[in-house]
This record gives C-alpha cells, sequence and structure tokens, in this order.
C-alpha cells in the first residue's frame, strides 16, 4: 500500500513538472478548458440568480376577490379571517366600499363621474398576497379554486397568463444550460484527449521502453490520467475566476438597471453549487479525456 501511494505521487509530481516545464502549451490548454467550463458555469450562476428574482416577481402578484355586495362589514372580517388561513396566503387585507371606491378613484381618473353616483357601485374587496413559494401555474390555480368556492366571494381576478411565460422561459433556460454543460463538456473531455494523444506520440520511446522492462498497463497509463486530471481541476477553478471576474464587472450595471425595476436584485458572486461543479466535474471530465486517449493508445499498441 506504501509502495503504490509513493507511485502515485511520483506520478503527480512528475506530472506538475512537466506542465510546468512547458508553460506556453499548459496554459493555452487550460485556458480553453477554463472559458469552456465558464459559459454553462456562468449561466447556470446566472439563472440561479434569475431564479430567485422570479420567485420575488411572483410573490409580488396579487390576487382580487370582489365579496358579494350584500355583505356588511362583520361579514367581511370573517372572511378574511378565513382566507389568512388558507395554504398558500401570505397576507390578506379587507378593503371597504369605501376603500375600494377611493382606490378606484385614483386610479381610474374617473373620480368626478363616480361623484354623481347616488351610491357606491363597488363591493368590498378582499386584497390577496400569496406564498412567494408559489411560482408555477398550478398552485397558483389551486389557491383560485378555493376562493372561487366561497360562497361569498362574487369573482376573483388574478392574470395567470405571465406566471405560466415566466414558468416556461425559466424551464426552456434551464434546459438550455443542461444541454451547454453536456456539449461543453464533452469538448473538454475532446480537448484534454487531444491533449493527451499528442503527450503520449511525443513520449511514445519511453512508453515503449518501460513496456520491454516489464511496466504495465497501469503504470503507463497512471502520468496521464494524473496530466487529465490536473488539467480539469485547474481548468475548473480558471473557470470560476473568469466567473467572479465577469461577476464583478456586470454587477454595477446590474444592480442599476434592477433600481430602476424597484428591486433590490443583487447578481450572486459565490454560489458553492456552481463552485462543486467545477471543481468535481473538471477533474472527472480531465480523467475520462485522458481514460479514453491513454486506453486506446494501449489497445492500439496490444
Amino acid at each position: 500500500m506504501t509502495s503504490l501511494l509513493r507511485e502515485h505521487l511520483a506520478a503527480l509530481r512528475q506530472t506538475l513538472s512537466r506542465l510546468a516545464r512547458q508553460p506556453g502549451s499548459s496554459l493555452m490548454t487550460l485556458g480553453v478548458i477554463a472559458i469552456t467550463l465558464a459559459l454553462p458555469a456562468g449561466l447556470h450562476l446566472v439563472l440561479d440568480s434569475a431564479q430567485g428574482l422570479s420567485r420575488h416577481w411572483a410573490g409580488g402578484s396579487s390576487i382580487s376577490a370582489f365579496l358579494k355586495p350584500d355583505l356588511n362589514a362583520a361579514h367581511g372580517a370573517r372572511l378574511l379571517h378565513e382566507i389568512q388561513a388558507l395554504e398558500g396566503v401570505e397576507q390578506a387585507q379587507l378593503l371597504t366600499q369605501e376603500e375600494a371606491l377611493t382606490e378606484f378613484s385614483l386610479f381610474s381618473g374617473f373620480d368626478e363621474a363616480l361623484g354623481l353616483l347616488e351610491e357606491n357601485p363597488l363591493p368590498m374587496v378582499v386584497l390577496i398576497r400569496p406564498d412567494p413559494a408559489l411560482t408555477s401555474p398550478e398552485p397558483m390555480e389551486q389557491l383560485l379554486t378555493q376562493l372561487r368556492q366561497e360562497p361569498q366571494i362574487e369573482h376573483v381576478v388574478l392574470d395567470l397568463e405571465w406566471v405560466r411565460r415566466l414558468a416556461a422561459i425559466t424551464e426552456t433556460a434551464s434546459r438550455v444550460v443542461l444541454l451547454l454543460w453536456l456539449l461543453l463538456g464533452l469538448a473538454v473531455v475532446l480537448v484534454i484527449g487531444n491533449t493527451i494523444r499528442l503527450e503520449i506520440r511525443n513520449r511514445q520511446e519511453e512508453i515503449i521502453l518501460i513496456k520491454q522492462v516489464g511496466g504495465s498497463d497501469a503504470f503507463v497509463r497512471r502520468p496521464f490520467l494524473y496530466t487529465g486530471l490536473c488539467y480539469g481541476l485547474f481548468g475548473g477553478l480558471g473557470a470560476w475566476l473568469l466567473i467572479l471576474l465577469a461577476a464583478v464587472i456586470l454587477e454595477g450595471p446590474i444592480t442599476e438597471l434592477a433600481s430602476l425595476y424597484q428591486s433590490d436584485y443583487r447578481l450572486a458572486l459565490f454560489n458553492l453549487q456552481t463552485l462543486g461543479l467545477l471543481l468535481l466535474g473538471g477533474p472527472l471530465l480531465g480523467l475520462l479525456g485522458a481514460w479514453s486517449a491513454s486506453g486506446q493508445h494501449l489497445r492500439t499498441e496490444d
């Protein structure tokens, strides 16, 4: 066990030394890997932040429940208490007929015409703020169904189309990011595999000598696997640094844009999930590319 560990440590030191002796080609390969990994990882980070923002928008929607005209204030107060107890309701507020008329006058511009009416035509209204967790149309529909089943409610209003559009856009973006992860991950495997293949070609005589003195396939393959691992790990770290740099550059304009829409949105600069994907996924892709290239060479030699 100790000798095997020493062999692995020696292979790792040999790999790092070889990469350091070829800084130009090593940095070029690492740059390609970092940029390739940074694109889907950056989009994943932006999508994750956007989903948080969409939950804030969805939570900001309001349901208007118009009560039947013959209800008095006591009935309205009891109904308000029942609505507040419903699942999916974060907050509810009762507007009396007078308050509903005042608000309608302010936003409609018909205050002079409404002043000519002998009696208030508007019923009491319960303004309901759904739970911010209700970001998809289905739970919204369930809440609306519960409200419509209340016998004291005449009409319920909520525009669900924008909720459906937001859910569809988010789902489409998630699939696009997943597809990019798969395609660009494959690109990283191919880049590292091609790099390892060139290195095997340059060390062909050394490999033949090792095989002639009884070196096993595992011994021959080991330094190339560590090379792929290092490329993947350092490429993942480089991708994370590129994402941080892009986030710092874009943070100011994005914050200013969000403020124009009365939002306190901030671009997430640190995300453990994205960092974990890069630091685990990069080395795994590197190992896969190195294993494929070295395995193909060993099969050809056999």
